[in-house]
Order: structure tokens, then sequence, then C-alpha cells
């Protein structure tokens, strides 16, 4: 189906599919798919790529959260963070913006899972497109991408 859920599909790894109408006027995917889902938005995350120190890392934080960018920097042992390119995120990851997962991407990043994840028995990540949403246990997610978890969050 994409390649997050091929990916997943290989490793052995348990997770569910959840597929809902994308409204392309939509402003918040992240909100968006919490509602159409009917969960927590802190239980749904994005996948955000930035530039560290002149390489691409992707963080996984709620999508009622905002990115700390000095916590990301910090978690990774970099100096300065900044929001990628959108363009540069989505040619790295192969997926468009609004449906990046943290599984299945075109080059392995560094991966920084926000530490509210272990709160939940499942989280809510992108299943590689707009309307597609992924259920998978934090540890999981920790497994299939090699993250790490820390608070890279602000609320």
């Amino acid at each position: 189906m994409t390649p997050a859920v091929a990916a997943l599909t290989r490793a052995g790894i348990p997770f569910t599919v959840h597929e809902y109408d994308h409204d392309p006027r939509a402003t918040s995917f992240g909100l968006e798919a919490a509602e159409a889902l009917g969960v927590d938005p802190d239980q749904v995350f994005k996948t955000l790529l930035a530039d560290l120190d002149g390489s691409l890392v992707v963080a996984v934080l709620p999508v009622s959260a905002k990115l700390d960018l000095k916590a990301l920097a910090r978690a990774l042992g970099g100096s300065k963070a900044a929001m990628a390119d959108p363009k540069a995120a989505e040619r790295a990851t192969g997926y468009v913006t609004g449906g990046i997962s943290p599984v299945g991407q075109k080059r392995t990043h560094r991966t920084v899972l926000d530490e509210t994840s272990m709160m939940w028995d499942a989280i809510y990540v992108s299943g590689g497109r707009r309307g597609l949403d992924l259920a998978i246990a934090p540890a999981d997610l920790v497994e299939a991408t090699g993250a790490i978890t820390a608070d890279v969050s602000r609320w």
C-alpha cells in the first residue's frame, strides 16, 4: 500500500491501518486525523524534519504540540536545528508534506520520538499519505525507526 506499511509488514511489527477521507482544504493534517479517527490529539503524532548542523533529522511528536528545536538539537548531540525546507523533506523521505511517515523513508534519518508517546499503548502516525494513519505501540515505532525518546515538545 505505502512504503511505511510495507516496511512494518516486512519487519513483522504489529500495527493497524486507519483510513479516513482527507479534506484537501485542511490546514492541520494531524488535527484532521485526530478528529476523523475520534482520538485524542495528544495520541496522534506528526513527523517533522529538521536540519541539524547540515543533516536532516526526524522528530515525531504530538500534533497538539510544537517542536522545540533546541531540545531536538540537545537530544541528538547537535548544536543548532532549524525546520527543514518542505521540498528537501519530501525528496529525502519520498513522501509529501502532510503525509510523511516516520517509517519507510527513502533514506534513514536519525529520529527522536517525543517521550510523551510512552503514555499510550498505541500512537497514531502517518501511514505515508494524507488520509492514512497507522496505530503502533511506541516501543515498536522505536524499533522500526531506530529512534531515541526525548522531550522535544513545547506545549
